[in-house]
């Protein structure tokens, strides 16, 4: 039973766990690691992982965050565009509409899933791994969401995408008003909090949690 999230991630590193170095490939047995700092390759001195300050606490606070600015960003216009007494309010997907409207998906595709869906269901999928271990709720399917959420990280381009905005608010600002929306300075909090809670994370500590079959599973896959 998971009492504190702290505790639990302080006594799995207290046992000790075989763990191999990806750099050279040296088994070795892995002694407790103080919060906040880094277990150390005895061989080459790699970075095996980290004991994160805050265990899962932290993490999952910054994702129930980010859904919250995720939500927020994608139900707001991002910016309202005026010309001559026109006014058009413009959110995330309204440039995938636009694309789809003029006749090219694939443009649209390319910028809604790095920019919307991918994040959406890596935020969500996160929350749902992090809460089923912080509350010992045993959720199924968490192992098994774990794995493709390692998958899906490197999709999730919520910066590439804000700085698209600010490109196009320069080459918009000498043709027409622009009024930035509540979604723009949500988008703007999600991408803070989106990065500070993947930053807090540390996958070895969750699979500890789950067992660590999965993790061995997933290592072994990539290394091949």
């Amino acid at each position: 039973m998971l009492n504190d999230g702290t505790d639990s991630i302080e006594s799995i590193a207290q046992r000790g766990t075989l763990f191999v170095c990806h750099d050279c490939d040296a088994l070795q047995r892995v002694p407790a690691v103080e919060p906040g700092h880094d277990a150390l390759c005895v061989r080459c001195g790699s970075r095996l992982f980290r004991n994160p300050v805050g265990g899962i606490d932290k993490p999952l606070a910054y994702i129930f965050a980010s859904m919250i600015m995720f939500v927020i960003a994608n139900t707001n216009p991002v910016m309202s565009i005026s010309i001559l007494g026109l006014v058009q309010n413009a959110s995330i997907s309204d440039a995938a509409l636009a694309f789809i409207h003029a006749g090219s998906p694939e443009l649209a595709a390319i910028v809604w899933l790095p920019s919307v869906f991918f994040p959406g269901l890596t935020i969500v999928g996160l929350f749902y791994v992090l809460a089923s271990i912080r509350f010992d709720l045993n959720w199924p399917g968490t192992r098994t969401l774990l794995v493709w959420l390692s998958r899906l990280l490197p999709w999730g381009m919520l910066d590439v995408f804000l700085l698209g905005i600010l490109v196009s608010l320069v080459k918009l600002a000498a043709l027409a008003d622009i009024a930035l929306g509540i979604g723009f300075y949500a988008f703007l909090v999600l991408i803070f909090l989106y990065a500070a809670s993947i930053a807090s994370l540390e996958t070895h500590t969750l699979w500890e949690h789950l067992g660590g079959d999965y993790e061995r599973q997933f290592e072994a896959e990539n290394a091949g």
